[in-house]
């Protein structure tokens, strides 16, 4: 009898799915792209049928083409999805990049309808690489730790991502084999992966687990990250004495009782990709939303959402709104830093990353976020960084990282003090000798070839 219940379920479900997707044709959405009606921002209305979780995909996509949102109204009361997006490009001029409208027609419009779920810009939908997530216990070292054991194991860090919050770690890593330059597929090869990169993540940490996952699997990287750092729990809050509560976001949650929807407002500096991170926050807590007005034409942003919960209720217990604040306010501080940012330009390599990385931990400096991409042969990797002891970054260390690294492939961004300048001489003086110089591994235990 299980059995049949199961297998009713499946079929429930795959007709659930089928009568979803004809509705969804015979009423297509409809994308209209406005550079009239608004005098500084191009206006894009999305119109169509209510499904779960279409408000992130619209958001998500609109964010992986680096479009700013400065205002939104979000409905989707009654079976039918109704927004309005104001969005600027990253200098806060319209969209005027036809290439861009057109990829948004297809995304968010009647295509979408006849082709495979929509993705975005920044999933990775070849099988060229290896993805590796990692999740443990934030401390100094951590990256260059886990780039090392890559490096000796012969694999290629082609992009990653990494954030930390909360004194936890969380990275998406795509990685190739150096030899073949593809994904690895060797069982033994991906588990030795996954043993080692564990052991390095969970240092001598007792009380908080470590995780590896090594797969072929399609992957939104910032989206990951966020389901990776929820199911952690790096929202509940453990003070160590450095959290500036002034940088806090304020948010609230009330209940509607007579129309039973649960009101949340956000307040908060305004930055880029903030709207994604609270609606995939949302979404992953199993929130809907039906209601939304967003603003963020100033310095601070305001954020509305009228939600339930997906089985229909409001948010019901003092526990449960506190849950809800805690986790909006660790999704949007997991991006932010305050800490010194630093852009690294450079031919890429096999072992740049370990070695850039080793550097940084070298001259007692910690990185706290990093984002590292590879396009035709060129790397261009952000680290934001901050000293190990937590004082402030000292200027002559960074000037004394720079003449090893070279003065023009590693740059300072947005750094509130002068530098000291440094002879053009130094710029290449030690590039050789010390960042592309063969390194032992034997600090990180790692004796034996693994390849």
């Amino acid at each position: 009898m299980a059995f049949i219940s199961d297998v009713s379920m499946g079929f429930s479900h795959d007709m659930d799915d089928e009568y979803e997707k004809l509705f969804r044709r015979m009423n297509p959405p409809r994308v209209v792209i406005d550079n009239e009606s608004c005098k500084k921002t191009t206006v894009i209305r999305v119109d169509s049928a209510h499904k779960c979780g279409i408000l992130l995909e619209v958001v998500q996509i609109l964010t992986d083409l680096n479009l700013i949102v400065t205002k939104a109204y979000i409905s989707c009361d009654g079976g039918w999805f109704m927004d309005v997006f104001n969005v600027t490009d990253q200098d806060g001029n319209k969209v005027v990049d036809e290439g861009i409208h057109e990829y948004i027609q297809k995304s968010l419009g009647q295509e979408s309808c006849f082709t495979s779920p929509m993705r975005s810009v920044g999933v990775t939908q070849s099988m060229d690489h290896t993805a590796i997530e990692l999740l443990g216990s934030d401390r100094p070292g951590l990256l260059s730790e886990v780039s090392a054991v890559l490096t000796n194991l012969k694999r290629s860090v082609v992009s990653a991502e990494v954030w930390t919050h909360n004194t936890r770690a969380a990275a998406v890593m795509q990685v190739t084999d150096e030899e073949t330059g593809s994904a690895i597929t060797d069982p033994d090869r991906l588990s030795l992966i996954k043993e080692l990169l564990c052991n390095v993540l969970g240092g001598s940490n007792k009380t908080r687990g470590a995780k590896t996952v090594v797969s072929h699997e399609i992957t939104h990287t910032e989206r990951r990250l966020h389901q990776l750092m929820f199911a952690d729990r790096d929202y509940e809050r453990h003070d160590d004495g450095n959290f500036d509560e002034k940088q806090r976001p304020n948010v609230t949650v009330d209940n509607w009782y007579d129309i039973d929807y649960s009101v949340i407002t956000i307040r908060c500096k305004d930055r880029p990709k903030l709207l994604f991170d609270t609606v995939c926050t949302l979404t992953d807590m199993q929130y809907v939303v039906f209601h939304a007005n967003i603003d963020a034409g100033g310095p601070e942003a305001y954020q509305e959402y009228y939600i339930r919960h997906i089985d229909g209720s409001p948010v019901n217990s003092e526990a449960e709104s506190q849950r809800v604040i805690q986790c909006l306010e660790a999704a949007i501080e997991r991006r932010v830093s305050e800490d010194l940012k630093l852009e690294l330009c450079t031919t890429d390599r096999v072992g740049l990353l370990s070695d850039v990385t080793r550097i940084f931990r070298e001259n007692s400096l910690t990185v706290t976020r990093a984002e590292v991409t590879t396009k035709a042969g060129k790397a261009v990797n952000t680290f934001y960084v901050r000293d190990a002891s937590g004082c402030p970054v000292d200027s002559q260390t960074i000037e004394s990282i720079r003449q090893v690294i070279g003065q023009t492939i590693l740059k300072v961004k947005g750094n509130p003090e002068e530098l000291k300048p440094v002879s053009q001489d130094s710029s290449s003086k030690f590039l050789f000798g010390g960042l592309f110089k063969p390194r032992s591994f034997v600090n990180f235990g790692l004796v034996r070839s693994y390849s």
